[in-house]
């Protein structure tokens, strides 16, 4: 078993114990009682599998401690009780195997990246600074409504102001948020500039094409224009 092989091997069973965490910790949040607590369990169970995956994947690594500096925040992640909102992060994985299905275009493939990633990072923000911050007594943001519009406005980097959190964790899941919004924002600049560029560049390769080939035509006409008085210039004489 080779790190490449195992991690081909999990990506789909991990995609289905992320929605399976990502249901139970929505269950966690929104929900009371028994059913909480049932919840409660299912998201340990869940997290316990991505600690085995984190273990396996860093044992098969070829170059160990390289692969764990590189894989810092997947160990954040999983050791830390602050950033246990942050694991739903691991969801992303779906949306890169949505890119792959999407179609063979690299354009098409970023944009479907781009609207997943931008949807799920929303939802997850929402839920889990309503879970951070709904306790707090100084917090302004006291229901989901309100914590989906101060992602919502997080994400796009417009920061009304309105509301914010006070918690740490609150805090730390800002952070993830806006740093979040700002890479989708360069990730869509930078795929519309590539494809003015790339518009512009094929009108450049048209407009040069009939160029050349009005050139072609025109010095064919001259040429059978000389073809034409050498043939008639005894006659002129």
């Amino acid at each position: 078993m080779t790190l490449a092989r195992w991690e081909r091997a999990v990506e789909w069973p991990l995609i289905f114990i992320s929605i399976l965490f990502l249901t139970a910790y929505s269950v966690q949040v929104l929900a009371g009682g028994l059913v909480a607590e049932v919840a409660v369990g299912i998201m340990t169970m869940t997290w316990a599998l991505f600690v085995v995956d984190h273990g396996v994947s860093l044992w098969l690594a070829p170059r160990r401690w390289s692969w764990f500096v590189r894989h810092l925040h997947d160990l954040a992640i999983v050791l830390l009780p602050m950033l246990r909102p942050l694991r739903l992060l691991r969801l992303v994985t779906l949306v890169s195997v949505l890119a792959k299905v999407a179609g063979n275009a690299l354009r098409g493939r970023v944009m479907t990246y781009v609207i997943a990633a931008s949807g799920l990072l929303v939802y997850l923000g929402a839920l889990a600074m309503y879970d951070a911050e709904q306790a707090a007594p100084e917090s302004t943001i006291k229901s989901l409504g309100d914590a989906a519009w101060w992602a919502i406005v997080t994400i796009t980097t417009v920061g009304y102001g309105d509301m914010s959190p006070t918690t740490a964790t609150g805090r730390v899941i800002a952070v993830a948020l806006m740093i979040g919004g700002i890479a989708l924002l360069g990730v869509v600049t930078a795929t519309l500039a590539s494809w003015l560029v790339d518009k512009v560049s094929a009108e450049d390769t048209k407009t040069q094409a009939v160029t050349v080939e009005h050139l072609e035509l025109l010095r064919d006409e001259i040429a059978m224009l000389r073809q034409e008085l050498g043939a008639n210039a005894p006659a002129f004489r």
